[in-house]
């Protein structure tokens, strides 16, 4: 079979897993100023998307390779072209769904206003609100042939046409929108409304005051926005040191090649015109027409305004039976493995451990791998105390973690001047794992507790992110642990691993040695079968093992939130696999891969999906549940997810946008179901 049949492109399949997050936004089931927040999501995804994943298609392309071998079949120049087409009819997707979000905000005394909207009692407020706040933060920039312009990525910005009262000339300008303040002005309430100006028609309102210099006719102004490639360039001088490296790259990601130029549809072509001239970009495939309104990601922070009722009532995590924020983590975990699934249960377990850490005096060391931290972050904290109480403390940060590049510099700069040992990984290979190892020391008798977990050490993420975190004391799975500090330190030396699984040496082999157990256990008609949880599958290899299975009478499940690049439900290949997504009010962020075993389930959870970069191109770890109780949870939870029948969707099934139909007339919406599952427990 050809591979344009047997695989989805994964930028296709990443479109349409975005098109569902943007589906959540026209959901009744979702509170109406939650739905504001899944447009902001929608919007946030897109601009990341150009900037990594359209900017590595578009090289492709220039390079005059066909790129079919890495792109799934598909050839690059004629991608970019469906990409472009597929984002069109998604911006206006999102266009309408806005408007009648704001249409039904209306009916709940919620009203956004225009510049030509506001009433005569308003303006004292917005003048003064101007001048104080916005007016000093304003950059206007007159465009001319003399000077360039810097167009900033994924900064929006107002592309103004003044038409002069001199010889019919015009004067083009720009305003960049102020992305330090709020995106939303909540003016004071009339009547009983509540009254919202978006920042940008605040600036509108006051051209007269921005612009009183100049003699004009009139003025027109439309929302643009420039994206760039985002890739970091880790070339050139290897005298530098890799901060400097890194803190370069992400200063010219600033002004890197543009790579997308979304518009307002309703600009003239001689603004347009200019805009691409100045912003050197020629070819049509990086123009996106949209709206009025651009730079819709800051709708993820839109203001609460005292409406908890048009927000998701609150869940307030649950506690773990035996551990206890109060007592020792530490002698908990002594006598059994705990399994912490956030945001269910709530991430302090993790703090709680490592400050009790870091004033345990028969604690000696503390390692542990970071990629991501908050902005303010309770684990740096407690690890800059543990040293400072004499502990021996290795980390090692990602400092290519996308994105979060300079805090991630930052973080290591204030550990390293604490007395941290700080460890940049192994060349040409991100550090991906979650893992940490603490050794104790009592009457000269070593022992190893910690933890693995499938996400990110982020107080922020956690209350938002499905993920799991195993606390364990059990030795064998620590010494492995321990195992691959040692080889970030010492890259040279592999190490062998019976219990975890590793990336980049072992993951694909090991994943390919439990499908084939599988293929075996059915063949020798025992109980067989696999589910898997991720949130992308973009590896051919593996993806050509479980069509294996599924050719063999496998059954397998999979719940995969975001690309997918498998097919299900194809005769002669994967007809014995099942693929559905999950969109909610929680990302479903952690990976679990459950293979059935004769009957005595292997039950993995990991932070690693089953991508090609993931596999080969990182270090990665996974790890075995071996207690009974929580390998139990595990399946029981996976089966809630599977059984979802109000937010799961097909994937790449003929009718891959329809939600799951309910087989009855009870609904299951696993999240739901999930919190009051551990709720018994």
């Amino acid at each position: 079979m050809k591979n344009s049949i047997k695989y989805i492109n994964r930028e296709i399949s990443w479109l349409d897993f975005n098109l569902r997050v943007l589906e959540e936004a026209s959901d009744k089931n979702v509170p109406l100023l939650e739905r504001l927040r899944f447009v902001g999501i929608f919007s946030n995804n897109l601009d990341e998307f150009f900037q990594v994943r359209y900017s590595t298609v578009q090289r492709i392309a220039q390079s005059e390779k066909s790129g079919k071998k890495v792109l799934g079949g598909t050839n690059a120049r004629e991608l970019l072209k469906n990409i472009t087409e597929k984002v069109i009819i998604q911006q206006k997707k999102s266009d309408e769904i806005l408007k009648k979000i704001q249409n039904e905000l209306k009916n709940e005394n919620i009203i956004f206003i225009n510049e030509n909207e506001v009433l005569d009692n308003q303006i004292e407020f917005l003048n003064e609100y101007f001048i104080k706040n916005v007016s000093p933060s304003l950059v206007t920039t007159i465009l001319s042939d003399e000077f360039n312009q810097d167009f900033s990525n994924n900064i929006a910005f107002l592309a103004i046409k003044l038409d002069l009262n001199k010889n019919n000339n015009y004067q083009f300008a720009t305003i960049e929108i102020p992305s330090e303040l709020n995106r939303f002005i909540v003016l004071p309430k009339l009547n009983g409304n509540q009254y919202i100006m978006i920042l940008d028609d605040l600036i509108r309102f006051h051209f007269k005051m921005i612009f009183n210099f100049f003699d004009y006719k009139s003025i027109e102004s439309h929302m643009i926005k420039v994206t760039r490639n985002a890739e970091l360039d880790m070339e050139g001088d290897l005298s530098k040191s890799y901060i400097n490296k890194i803190m370069e790259s992400v200063k010219e990601r600033t002004l890197a090649e543009p790579v997308r130029l979304v518009y307002d549809k309703e600009i003239s072509s001689q603004t347009l015109r200019v805009l691409m001239k100045k912003i050197l970009i020629d070819s049509t495939d990086s123009l996106i027409p949209g709206g009025r309104y651009h730079h819709r990601r800051d709708y993820m922070n839109f203001p609460r305004l005292n409406r908890p009722d048009l927000h998701y009532k609150k869940m307030n995590p649950l506690t773990i039976k035996g551990l206890s924020l109060k007592s020792s983590i530490i002698k908990a975990i002594n006598s059994k493995d705990y399994l912490i699934n956030t945001p269910y249960h709530t991430f302090s377990y993790v703090i709680k451990f490592l400050r009790e850490s870091a004033l345990d005096p028969d604690v000696k060391s503390i390692k542990i791998t970071i990629y991501r931290l908050s902005k303010i972050s309770n684990v740096v904290s407690s690890l800059i105390n543990a040293a400072r109480n004499g502990k021996k403390v290795l980390v090692q940060i990602e400092l290519q973690a996308r994105f979060d590049e300079t805090n991630n510099i930052l973080y290591a700069e204030q550990l390293k001047d604490a007395g941290v040992e700080i460890i940049f990984g192994v060349p040409g290979l991100k550090v991906h794992s979650k893992i940490c190892v603490i050794e104790k020391v009592i009457n000269n008798s070593k022992k190893r507790y910690g933890f693995i977990s499938t996400g990110n050490l982020n107080e922020d993420t956690a209350s938002l992110y499905t993920d799991y975190i195993l606390f364990t004391s059990n030795q064998n799975i620590l010494k492995e642990s321990n195992r691959i500090f040692n080889f970030l330190q010492v890259n040279y030396k592999l190490k062998k691993y019976k219990h975890l699984i590793v990336s980049p040496h072992y993951t694909k082999n090991k994943l390919i040695k439990l499908i084939d157990n599988e293929i075996q256990n059915k063949k020798n008609n025992l109980p067989s079968g696999i589910k898997l949880k991720l949130n992308a599958i973009t590896n051919f290899q593996i993806i050509d093992k479980l069509y294996e299975a599924s050719c063999h009478g496998v059954k397998i499940k999979m719940i995969v939130r975001g690309i997918c690049c498998l097919i299900p439900g194809l005769k002669n290949l994967s007809e014995n696999i099942e693929v559905i997504s999950i969109i909610d009010r929680f990302l479903e962020h952690s990976r679990v891969y459950i293979f059935e075993n004769s009957g005595d389930n292997s039950v993995y959870i990991s932070s690693a999906d089953f991508m090609t970069r993931n596999i080969e191109n990182r270090v990665e770890v996974a790890t075995p549940i071996y207690d009974k109780l929580l390998k139990k949870q595990i399946n029981d939870v996976f089966e809630i997810a599977w059984n979802d029948n109000v937010k799961a969707r097909f994937v790449n099934r003929a009718k891959s946008k329809d939600i799951i139909k309910p087989s009855s007339s009870d609904k299951l919406r696993s999240q739901w179901s999930t919190y009051d599952y551990y709720k018994s427990l």
